[in-house]
Order: structure tokens, then C-alpha cells, then sequence
């Protein structure tokens, strides 16, 4: 009997026991295995996937929804991952595909790279802005800042939480209460006692990724970047918008260097809601 093909199987849900499967295909693709995420993103999001008839996945995404649980405000896309011997088979394209129709009239989001730019392009992603990558060890300042950080306390949640849904314009409670337990740091920016940003740092392979990053403006994001940076030794990587020269000038002047530039695009919406201007950087590219 011949082995179905793998464009022809069905696309089915993951669920946190496909961790492994879905860390081989990263790695099969030429990325990190990034286990730690995997394990966020599965247990946070919405996964599918397609099976390998020799084992393992043909292909998975992850979807992270946002708002309200039966209406989502939005969601992102991420993860998106074909095997390298069933590349340029449109399987990605059909996994998407499927998405797209699951999400229904939902907006979408996601982050892209230059190679699979064109094919969100083709389903009906628009451009809405771009984040670079910076990552390197950084160089502290020999002044300290004028605003206020510490470590986040169980009592501050409530008010990162208040933060939290004023930025992004959506309920993510469901991913932000996890970051105690995944991160490694999670720290507070105040004024006069009022949480007026937060930021977490989390295990990623060797480094200590920055995100979220959220903040009443860029002192206040400068701040919380230099008191996570000044209790790790690892080298920091983050993602952040654009439109934020000054940190990401800053950034580089501390020693962190540009790797990757993607675009960030929209599908069913013409931006996403929030205020991007306090939105600095993600929880990962892949989730928002």
C-alpha cells in the first residue's frame, strides 16, 4: 500500500506532548531547538501540525489568541515550520490556509521573515511595520537612570495586568500570568508607587531574551532593559519595533548588534490596536 503524501495528511492540533516533534523541526530547519518556548507557546496558543508518515512533523504554526476567549481581539501567528525535504510543496501555504479559515473574521498578526514574506503576501497579509533584532552582551551606563525599577512581586500582577491590556488593546492575561514561572526575571518600573512599565527576561539557548517590554516612554524601557541586563550574565537578544530608534540606538551603543530585520503584517485589520508608542518589544516574535 503506498505511503500517503504528507501534502494530502490531515492537519490535526498539537498539544504539549508534540514538544519534542515540534523542537526537531526547528532544528531541522537550521533553528534553534528552543524547547523552553515550544513548551510557552503550546500550553498558551493554538498549535497545528501535520504528521511525517516516518515520524515526527511535516509542518506546525502556533496561533495566540487575544481578548475575549469565544471573540478574540486578534491573534498571532508564529512558528511557522515546514521540514526541509517537504519544502516548497505548498504545504505551508495549505497550513496557513487552514488558519486563516479557523481564525475566521479574527485579525491576525505576524512577524516575517524576508523568505516567507512573499507567501503571506499571497494570502493576504499586509505590511504594517517592521522590528529588528538586536543581541549581544551589554555594556552597562555609568550613570544610573532617574526611574525606579525592582523585581515584580504575586501583588504586582494585578497592575501589569492593567498595563498590560491599556498598551496592547487586548486581554493577555492567559500569557501574562505564566511569565513568573517562565521567565527568568520579571521587573516593575514605578512612579509614585504606579507600575508605569514592566519587562521579563527569559532562558533562551544561551541568551536572556528581553520581551515583553513594555513602558510609559523610553527612559522608563532604557531602565528596565539596564536592571535586567545587570543581573544575568548572558548576552540579551530583543525585538523591537522600529519606529523606537532612540532605545535601539541606545541598544547598539551598549553593545548589542543588529542580526535580522522582519516585517511585521496584518491580516484583517490595518494595524493592531493598542498604543505602540509604550509597546516596545514582544514577548517573542511569535506570539506578540
Amino acid at each position: 500500500m503506498p505511503t500517503p503524501s504528507p501534502a494530502a495528511s490531515p492537519i490535526r492540533r498539537l498539544t504539549p506532548r508534540d514538544l519534542t516533534a515540534c523542537a526537531d523541526l526547528s532544528e531541522n530547519r537550521g533553528w534553534p531547538r528552543e524547547e523552553h518556548k515550544w513548551g510557552l507557546l503550546l500550553t498558551a496558543g493554538r498549535a497545528y501540525g501535520i504528521d511525517d508518515p516516518d515520524g515526527g512533523l511535516v509542518a506546525a504554526c502556533v496561533v495566540t489568541e487575544y481578548g475575549p476567549q469565544h471573540r478574540p481581539d486578534f491573534a498571532a501567528v508564529g512558528m511557522v515550520l515546514v521540514a526541509e525535504r517537504h519544502a516548497r510543496q505548498g504545504i505551508g501555504r495549505r497550513l496557513m490556509r487552514h488558519v486563516i479559515a479557523a481564525m475566521q473574521t479574527t485579525p491576525l498578526t505576524l512577524h516575517a521573515t524576508p523568505n516567507g514574506r512573499p507567501l503571506y503576501e499571497e494570502l493576504g497579509f499586509k505590511v504594517t511595520g517592521r522590528a529588528e533584532m538586536v543581541r549581544g552582551h551589554f555594556t552597562p551606563e555609568r550613570t544610573a537612570s532617574g526611574v525606579t525599577t525592582r523585581v515584580a512581586t504575586a501583588d504586582d500582577l494585578p497592575g501589569i495586568l492593567r498595563l498590560d491590556q491599556d498598551v496592547l488593546g487586548a486581554d493577555r492575561t492567559h500569557i501574562i500570568a505564566r511569565l513568573p514561572a517562565f521567565a527568568d526575571q520579571l521587573r516593575v518600573a514605578e512612579d509614585g508607587g504606579r507600575i508605569i512599565g514592566y519587562a521579563a527576561a527569559w532562558p533562551n539557548m544561551d541568551t536572556h531574551v528581553v520581551g515583553p517590554l513594555i513602558a510609559r516612554d523610553t527612559e522608563t524601557a532604557q531602565a528596565l532593559v539596564a536592571s535586567l541586563a545587570a543581573h544575568t550574565d548572558r548576552p540579551l537578544r530583543t525585538d523591537v519595533d522600529v519606529r523606537h530608534e532612540e532605545l535601539l540606538g541606545w541598544l547598539k551603543e551598549r553593545g548589542l548588534e543588529p542580526i535580522a530585520t522582519n516585517a511585521v503584517m496584518t491580516h484583517g485589520t490595518p494595524e493592531l490596536p493598542g498604543d505602540w508608542t509604550r509597546r516596545f518589544a514582544p514577548l517573542t516574535v511569535a506570539a506578540v
